[in-house]
């Protein structure tokens, strides 16, 4: 093979010998006529980053999302609150029979009445129980004041109450500590004297 063959760069045609020195149209980047880069080189590629124009369009746009995450939850929390008061007006719906039927026999046996008084106190409990809101009426525990509201101090007369336990209920509470419709008020028991 002759010098001038091996100088040859591919597709080049026969006879033309490359110079050393001289460099490819793509090798200078692609430089034009005039010595600057020509349209679409690499020169012309560097990321200045977003303009002014383009930030502001985002800033726009996420603050329109914001709004309709806004509207969208203020509207998904009416659903949920409008289904957990048909939840709870439903709960109630037999209590309501129940009365309903203890007065069509208003003029029956008084005891049937009572008894009557007494299944529908019971479904009431089961509403509340059903809800989360357990009845805490229990006498002789440990005294709680998470649990408990002392409206009296009675004396322990070594009985049923031990001191510093709860003597008796005078309105029953509903609820566990930190989810209470209201705190059972009660008596505690205190040692004689103290």
């Amino acid at each position: 093979m002759t010098e001038q063959a091996q100088d040859r760069t591919p597709g080049q045609p026969a006879g033309v010998v490359r110079d050393e020195g001289a460099a490819t149209t793509e090798e200078r980047g692609q430089v034009g006529a005039s010595g600057t880069p020509a349209e679409g080189s690499s020169a012309d590629r560097v990321d200045s980053g977003p303009d002014a124009a383009e930030l502001e369009d985002r800033w726009r746009r996420a603050l329109a999302d914001l709004d309709n995450l806004r509207k969208r939850y203020a509207r998904e929390l009416g659903r949920e609150r409008e289904a957990e008061r048909g939840m709870v007006a439903s709960a109630f719906l037999p209590v309501l029979d129940t009365i309903d039927r203890a007065l069509e026999h208003a003029g029956a046996d008084p005891r049937s009445i009572v008894e009557g008084v007494r299944t529908l106190r019971e479904q009431a409990l089961a509403v509340l129980a059903g809800l989360g809101y357990r009845r805490e009426d229990e006498t002789g525990v440990p005294f709680d004041p998470a649990r408990h509201e002392v409206v009296g101090v009675v004396e322990a007369d070594g009985g049923e109450a031990a001191p510093g336990s709860v003597a008796s209920v005078v309105r029953p509470g509903y609820g566990a500590p930190g989810r209470q419709l209201r705190p059972a008020a009660v008596t505690v028991a205190q040692t004689p004297g103290g």
